[in-house]
Order: C-alpha cells, then structure tokens, then sequence
C-alpha cells in the first residue's frame, strides 16, 4: 500500500512539475525587457599648446594624455626650445594652456630679473661654481642631479673654472645651457 502510496505521490509530483514548465514556456514574458546600453564614451581633452613647438594650436587629445603627448601633437618642440622647466610626464586637463618657451626667451628675462642687476652685492647673490655643492648646482635653470654632478667631478679634477666659458668643457654644457646660467653663477 505504501509502495502505491509513493507511485501515486510520484506521479502528482512530475505531473505538477511538468504542468508549470510547460507554463514557463507558453506564458508571455513579464516585466521589462533587458536592454544593454554602450559605455560612455570620454569626450577627448581639449589643449592649447603655444611658443617653440612646430605648430601651435588647440588640439583634441585622449583622455589621460600626458604634457608630452600634447607637444608632440604640435608637431614636437623646435631645438632652440626649453623643455627643462616643463613637466613632460604630468597628466594634462581639458582647456590646459603649455607653452613651451624659446631658449633665448629664458635667458633674456632672466637677465632682465632685478637680482641679476649688477649692484655691488651681486656676488653674494651669484652662485659660485667653484664652491658649490651638487644639489645647489640644481638649482640653476637647466642643470639637474646628472649634470651638476659631472661639474663637481669636472671641479675635482681639473682645478677651479677661472671664467664662466670654462663650463663648456664639462659634457652635457653647451652655448645655450652657459647662455641660461652666465648670469646666475660667479666664477671669482
């Protein structure tokens, strides 16, 4: 009688879930349907690149671009450009101005910087190259940690400079680079 019992059971049981598969299947579908929509698209970053470059103007740049992507958008920089004062890896914003300075432009306002007339104090405000340390060689305009270490180098082997033109015998000093510093160091 059990054994009829558990056939009986069986049978409601399969017959119930076939009945509401057999309804999934033929009943309408409720609810709203699932639409998949594209990702937003990033409007690119508009830049202004002006001064030494090989052609200045607004260019539309991707997002996450860097300042060196936007000058060599401008057709990368001219060789008489300045590039040391101007952070190449640093992200750029939308409506972002760079301006790459020329060279002769830098050392011409630095010679027109009221510390660099020529007043009877001025060599205490001019670094000496002959005395200074590696990182306060860094602080001039154009020289960093390499450079200033080939001029400490340069001073220990081959005695003091007597004049400032002596700076182009260390490597890595050319006419532009003295051009920048003459006016900021001293060579007594």
């Amino acid at each position: 009688m059990f054994q009829r019992a558990g056939t009986f059971l069986a049978g409601i049981f399969s017959g119930l879930l076939a009945a509401g598969l057999l309804f999934l299947l033929i009943s309408e579908p409720r609810g709203q349907p699932v639409t998949l929509t594209p990702p937003p698209t990033l409007e690119p970053l508009q830049v202004y690149v002006t001064g030494a470059v090989n052609a200045p103007g607004v260019y539309a740049l991707r997002q996450g671009a860097r300042r060196q992507d936007a000058i060599l958008a401008a057709g990368g920089p001219l060789e008489r450009a300045l590039l040391d004062g101007i952070n190449l890896a640093a992200p750029i914003q939308d409506g972002e101005q760079i301006h790459v300075p020329l060279i002769e432009t830098a050392v011409a306002a630095q010679r027109s910087d009221p510390p660099l007339v020529r007043t009877p104090d001025i060599q205490s405000r001019l670094l000496n190259v002959n005395t200074a340390t590696a990182s306060e060689l860094e602080q001039l305009p154009g020289i960093g940690p390499a450079l200033a270490k080939e001029i400490v180098e340069y001073r220990r082997l081959h005695g003091p400079f007597t004049r400032p033109e002596d700076l182009l015998a260390v490597s890595g000093i050319g006419p532009a680079k003295l051009d920048l510093i003459r006016n900021l160091i001293s060579v007594p």
